[in-house]
């Protein structure tokens, strides 16, 4: 889009509404934590962000507002946008194609990326779901960017800026959540979905594993146990 019209503004206001109300329900969002950005305009660079402090499991008429590529507020207005439009405005310059960009706070992408943030990446592998991010390839492997968590919101915004891999539309922050991107609200909800359900998997694939690993070896030692007292009633 290159034409910012008042008309588009509410359009785009209403399509976060959607957005916003569906990431909710799923519990997304939990303290008014994360945040939803949709371009408006290529050129210039605006796009309509959520408003920081925002209690996101309703719906008001404050809840947006627009910014440009500085992050800055487009319009007068009181809202202040998120504290980490920064980051989003830092993904629609290096990769022009994306439409939308959504921040979530979940606990399967935060232990995620604790659990591979020294390596700075999760590789994810042989699962359906990556066709979700649009990757079709038969065994196709992703590699996921995991940047650290600085408090320095321009710090975090270069180092997600330095992470960004435009085949892999998501970035993780370690113990603090997922940025993930689409050509439009629609892909970046679809990306969105497809992560959180790779991170899920990947979590229960690893207790299982342990699990079945530690039957294994009491299995192994009931045997060892069972050949001794054998062995010992025939002699």
């Amino acid at each position: 889009m290159s034409v910012y019209t008042h008309e588009t503004r509410q359009q785009v206001f209403q399509q976060l509404d959607k957005v916003k109300l569906a990431f909710a329900a799923r519990d997304w969002f939990p303290g008014t934590s994360g945040n939803l950005s949709i371009k408006i305009s290529s050129s210039p660079l605006l796009l309509a962000v959520t408003a920081s402090g925002k209690d996101k499991t309703i719906c008001t008429p404050h809840d947006y507002l627009v910014v440009d590529e500085n992050s800055k507020p487009y319009e007068t207005t009181s809202l202040k946008p998120s504290a980490e439009t920064q980051i989003h405005t830092a993904i629609y310059r290096n990769i022009p194609e994306t439409g939308a960009v959504f921040h979530v706070h979940t606990i399967p992408n935060n232990i995620i990326s604790e659990l591979y943030g020294d390596q700075g990446y999760v590789t994810l592998h042989n699962q359906e779901l990556i066709k979700g991010l649009g990757i079709w390839e038969e065994g196709a492997e992703i590699r996921i960017p995991i940047v650290e968590n600085y408090a320095d919101i321009s710090r975090l915004a270069e180092e997600v800026e330095r992470a960004l891999y435009p085949r892999v539309p998501g970035v993780l922050i370690r113990n603090h959540g997922i940025y993930a991107w689409g050509g439009s609200d629609f892909e970046a909800k679809r990306h969105l979905e497809a992560f959180e359900f790779l991170f899920a998997y990947h979590l229960q694939w690893l207790q299982v594993r342990h699990l079945a690993g530690s039957l294994a070896g009491q299995q192994a030692i009931q045997n060892t146990h069972s050949l001794t007292y054998h062995a010992t009633g025939r002699q």
